[in-house]
């Protein structure tokens, strides 16, 4: 998941609580191990090694892969799991490094979902292209973990997969989940403002802790794949609430890829949402 995963339960039984740990830990393991790009050998790994060979997947990859597909068309190219490649050049490590122009524009031959063939369940990249589920992993790990933790127990939950937040029900009494979402200062050590939540998904995006600051110039981490460059204009922080973290983390980063017109985009939407400039 690439950061701090935690369950919160309403239970007092100590048993179950672990119980429920153990589940959820052990299903953000099972995604993680099969869909990380880091890990040799599993469900990612062999697709991007295929060299352009055609691959053939099982239901749940394939299943992710025409999510990615309907996010391709929705964001008119912006959402594109094979952007990832473009890791070569950008490192979004708080420095100054800015990559050149034509390393990126070198890249990009092996970017574009369009130059994919997609024939369900078979897969065919070009030579030297890859997929990246990150941009959708944490959210489909967490639904996935609260679907498995509600069917053992009805005991309220909250799940936390890095910002990607799933709530299960109220606590005793009716009394709310509170949600704090991250001050853009993050020296500040403190919330920008609170949410509380009952039952449903919180998710967000946004350029905290990955960017680059140039010339004064703050370039986020989300890239642009048609021109492999950081979305311009683009807000520092959209949080949205959605009956599924899946669905909250896509309107989520579909209005960070808008750059400017993000606030246009998410009001269109009729959801509910947090927006910081």
């Amino acid at each position: 998941m690439g950061s701090p995963c935690e369950v919160l339960s309403g239970t007092d039984d100590e048993s179950l609580a672990t119980s429920l740990f153990n589940l959820v830990a052990g299903e953000a393991w099972r995604i993680e191990d099969k869909f990380s790009r880091y890990l040799p050998g599993n469900a990612v790994d062999r697709i991007n090694r295929s060299d352009g060979e055609s691959i053939e997947v099982d239901d749940e990859t394939a299943n992710l892969l025409d999510f990615a597909a309907s996010l391709h068309d929705m964001s008119d190219g912006r959402f594109d799991i094979t952007s990832g490649v473009l890791r070569k050049a950008w490192v979004f490590d708080g420095s100054d490094r800015i990559p050149d122009d034509d390393l990126v524009h070198s890249i990009l031959a092996t970017v574009g979902w369009e130059k994919v063939a997609w024939d369900r369940p078979t897969l065919t990249l070009r030579p030297g292209m890859q997929i990246d589920f990150g941009g959708l992993g944490k959210e489909y790990a967490v639904d996935k973990a609260a679907s498995l933790a509600v069917e053992k127990t009805s005991a309220p939950m909250l799940l936390n997969f890095g910002g990607d937040i799933v709530a299960t029900g109220s606590l005793k009494n009716s009394s709310r989940w509170q949600v704090g979402i991250e001050a853009l200062e993050t020296s500040a050590r403190k919330a920008d403002r609170v949410i509380r939540l009952s039952q449903g998904a919180l998710a967000t995006s946004g350029d905290a802790r990955r960017f680059i600051l140039k010339d004064g110039v703050r370039y986020g981490h989300i890239l642009d794949p048609r021109t492999g460059w950081p979305i311009k204009d683009a807000p520092r922080s959209v949080t949205v609430a959605a009956d599924t973290c899946t669905e909250a983390g896509m309107l989520a980063t579909l209005a960070m890829l808008r750059g400017a017109d993000a606030e246009e985009f998410l009001r269109a939407q009729n959801i509910q949402f947090w927006y910081q400039r």
